[in-house]
């Protein structure tokens, strides 16, 4: 390329102007964009630079986002104690509950946080653009809109594990974010088509506005209960039970280990005590469980869902620590139990209460009369578990027999699943996998399942597997049966034909006063073939029968092919300061052919819990580093940094290969956003101001490229708005309301909010800037024209299926057939409901967009 003049390039055998190098295909599309020259770059390349462009935007907005979100977070995280008497305590109980009110929070600051790039993109279009109207911010706010409502609903609806369902627990809040949601629109029609058509006037614009506030207060009046409408409970219908106390009823608050996910050391010591049960975990592994469990019982609301799916997407460090195998396993059994020991006070209250019930429905004039309280056998649980923790076969036995037994409720008819687990024997190489459902019939007692070996005649060294017992994922099959204490069977591998020699496999044992039960092994070694017996006896020392231990006699059983068994031993707390005990267990008599081994006698100290005082004080310690290690925002600098240098936010080890490539596809906007002031500066607010900056550079930067891409690959704005756009801002929350969906157990979080945060986006994304304009162009002296055409015919068709899909959430909320719940229920209506709302979106994009290219016109005239 040579320079002829000052005015005038040649390329090739062309002479171009110099003005027309910046005067090419799509270049004045941006407010900022193009920095630098295109001219000769093909098209196609352009276009694809410009998608992946905008793809990379997304990316930053979610991550700065997630910062905005944490200084949000800080923000709202503001709490006042409350006092309440409770009957029968001398101290009041304490409640710790949030200043900012929750449907305040949700429709201000946090829908800011989830809808802050569409509002900002539809302000800096209209101010970019000398403020004049433009097709790429309304369209992005309605096509957002219309993915919320549709795709996210419809997520949240069939990703409800099979047998569940959830409710939205405020209706009252949501039926009027729903009608305002219905009303924005509504009110969009209105403002383009009828009051001043094609035409936004300064009062139309303010009343949009004002629309905001107005949400907020009707909507905080119905979460207050202060909007005139009744509960459902009429108290003047009520039956007076006689001398019943409320405080008699505390049921799941008891047995929950932190209440009101609140850490103290009561909760603590239980938590501790059901883990230690659980052998090979250490005090971290409790620590780790603890936060874990605790994070599981607090409330969390759709802004802390949003910040966990966004960092799960990009690599970052997690909102809930991250349990290896072992621990998930441990924390299922631990659940598990809790869940007996409220089925069981429960059932003890219901018995309390029923007499109470009968007697005042026997007494009262206009109820009828019941008679005598039937006698009732309690509810009992069918136990499953297997005979022995473990057992030993040798390699040539082929197949052999493994009993599961069943004790407690025997009447009914149960079904458990066994499965093998590798270890250092491997399926396929050492023995044949078992995954197989196991029937018991009622009155059935014991079951075999037979085990295949795999005799490869080459020697190896002893090798074993596991089998374990799981309850089905069936709801209606879980009921009444619950997995007992040996649900996991160690099966080792060996040669050996000797009915062995049983001992025990140490000569002390060292457990602390408040264990429960010390639970002894007894071994058999140098042979396992055969069913042999040994007799054991508890002898006194310092520690006494009865005061410190409850002993006894009683017989291990080995069955054939078993090698070790245990003695359990209840250990008497009571709760006094004494010296070290201890009390001594005997084996003697043994039967069927084996022998008596050299340590037949084993020592068992009971140590005072003097020291349990400084672990549960390190527990406690690391349990709120795990908690604090959980928050969604970052106090200081260095705490922000580390989190954008490392992956998964320092967390290697429970990296996986996804995490690893989104973390390097997102470390430049890691690092870029890392100097953003953290939350812990005051109070949160500097943040909030320099990421919402943040996110309006990136936006005005979006706006461009989408502009430029939509041009290049000759798609609308408005078409571009509904499609890329809204699906790229939308994304981080649909995660979001689907993990809200399945781990929350209303459905508040999950779709509550979404009708909130559509009318947000048009009272706060069309209202503020649209009345910014109309001043402007008033003190011009003309009005602010918006034409109407296709933006009325998209927003009108969006109103219909919007108001279509709420009504599909009210039909399900009050039907049975959907299990009266506005997400889940039954399979079949799950998912017919949720294709439905999916269709509701493909026929929204569709249609908008053949009215956008012209093709209802000639219908039209």
């Amino acid at each position: 390329m040579s320079t002829e003049d000052n005015d005038t390039f040649s390329l090739g055998t062309e002479y171009i102007r110099k003005d027309d190098l910046w005067n090419y295909t799509c270049s004045n599309r941006g407010l900022l964009l193009p920095i630098i020259n295109e001219y000769t770059w093909p098209l196609w390349t352009r276009a694809l630079l410009y998608f992946i462009g905008l793809l990379y935007c997304f990316m930053g907005v979610a991550i700065i986002a997630d910062i905005f979100m944490g200084s949000i977070e800080k923000i709202t995280s503001k709490k006042k104690k409350v006092y309440r008497t409770t009957p029968g305590d001398d101290e009041p109980e304490v409640t710790e509950v949030y200043i900012w009110s929750n449907t305040v929070a949700n429709l201000t600051l946090m829908a800011l946080g989830s809808s802050a790039p569409e509002i900002l993109l539809s302000i800096i279009e209209i101010v970019g653009n000398n403020f004049r109207a433009g097709a790429l911010g309304p369209g992005t706010i309605v096509g957002s809109a219309a993915f919320n409502l549709f795709i996210i609903t419809a997520v949240c609806v069939m990703f409800i594990p099979k047998g569940e369902s959830r409710r939205i627990n405020d209706i009252k809040v949501f039926s009027v974010t729903a009608f305002f949601s219905v009303l924005a629109y509504v009110w969009m029609l209105i403002i383009l088509v009828a009051s001043s058509p094609n035409v936004v006037e300064i009062w139309e614009a303010l009343v949009t506005l004002l629309f905001f506030p107005l949400l907020v207060l009707l909507a905080w009046l119905a979460e207050k209960n202060l909007c005139g409408v009744p509960d459902k409970v009429d108290s003047s219908k009520q039956i007076e039970l006689g001398n019943f106390q409320p405080g008699e009823n505390k049921l799941i608050r008891d047995q929950q280990y932190f209440r009101n996910g609140q850490l103290d050391r009561d909760g603590l010591v239980a938590f501790i005590k059901e883990v230690k049960k659980h052998p090979g975990l250490t005090d971290e592994d409790a620590a780790v469980l603890a936060a874990s469990k605790l994070l599981e019982s607090q409330s969390h609301s759709r802004m802390w869902y949003r910040v966990g799916a966004v960092r799960s997407m990009t690599g970052g460090r997690k909102t809930r620590p991250q349990l290896s195998t072992k621990l998930k396993e441990a924390m299922f059994f631990i659940d598990a139990k809790m869940s007996q020991a409220i089925e069981e006070k429960l059932n003890a209250d219901l018995d309390k209460i029923l007499p109470n019930v009968y007697s005042a429905m026997n007494e009262h004039p206009e109820a009828p009369t019941l008679g005598e309280l039937p006698k009732v056998k309690p509810s009992q649980y069918a136990v499953i578990d297997f005979h022995a923790a473990s057992c030993a076969v040798m390699e040539n036995i082929g197949k052999f027999p493994v009993t599961i037994c069943r004790t407690g409720r025997v009447d009914n008819l149960v079904k458990v699943r066994v499965e093998s687990i590798d270890s250092t024997a491997t399926v396929g190489e050492d023995y044949v996998q078992i995954n197989e459902i196991v029937t018991f019939e009622p009155g059935e007692v014991e079951k075999p399942i037979s085990i295949e070996i795999i005799n490869d005649n080459q020697w190896e060294p002893d090798e074993e597997f596991f089998l374990k017992l799981s309850l089905l994922l069936n709801e209606k099959e879980r009921q009444n049966v619950q997995l007992g204490r040996i649900s996991i069977m160690e099966i080792t591998i060996l040669n050996d034909d000797e009915p062995g020699v049983v001992m025990f496999s140490r000569r002390g044992y060292l457990v602390k006063e408040s264990v429960g039960k010390a639970v002894i092994p007894v071994t058999r070694k140098n042979g396992a073939d055969g069913n042999i017996s040994v007799k054991w006896r508890t002898i006194e020392k310092t520690a006494i029968d009865g005061k410190d231990f409850k002993g006894g006699e009683g017989m291990v059983e080995f069955k054939h092919t078993e090698i070790e068994r245990n003695i359990e031993i209840p250990i008497i707390d009571d709760m006094t300061a004494e010296r070290d005990e201890y009390f001594e267990i005997e084996l003697f008599d043994a039967e069927g052919g084996a022998k008596i081994g050299q340590v037949n006698r084993t020592a068992v100290t009971i140590t005072n819990d003097d020291d349990f005082n400084n672990v549960l004080s390190r527990m406690m310690v690391q349990t709120n580093a795990n908690i604090d290690a959980m928050q969604v925002h970052h106090e200081t600098y260095l705490e922000q940094i580390k989190d954008a240098l490392n992956v998964n936010g320092g967390d290697i080890k429970n990296a996986t290969a996804a995490d690893y490539v989104m973390h390097f596809f997102t470390f430049g906007w890691k690092i870029i956003f890392s100097l953003v002031p953290p939350s812990g500066i005051l109070g949160g607010w500097l943040c909030f101001f320099v990421s919402l900056a943040c996110i309006g550079v990136l936006t005005a930067i979006i706006g461009d490229l989408a502009a430029i891409f939509g041009c290049l690959v000759n798609l609308k704005d408005a078409v571009t708005a509904i499609t890329f756009v809204a699906l790229g801002t939308s994304l981080p929350d649909t995660f979001a309301s689907k993990t809200a969906a399945i781990q929350e157990k209303y459905a508040d979080n999950a779709v509550g909010n979404v009708t909130g945060s559509n009318a947000v986006n048009v009272f706060l994304g069309l209202g503020l800037p649209w009345f910014i304009a109309s001043i402007y162009h008033y003190a011009k002296g003309r009005p602010f024209a918006v034409p109407s055409g296709n933006l009325s015919f998209s927003v009108s068709l969006f109103t219909g299926l919007c108001v279509v899909c709420i009504i599909i959430l009210f039909i399900r909320r009050n039907l049975q057939i959907f299990g009266k719940a506005e997400l889940g229920g039954p399979v079949g209506p799950k998912y017919a409901s949720g294709a439905l709302m999916i269709s509701l979106w493909f026929i929204y994009v569709i249609v908008s967009a053949l009215d956008e290219y012209g093709h209802f016109e000639a219908d039209e005239k």
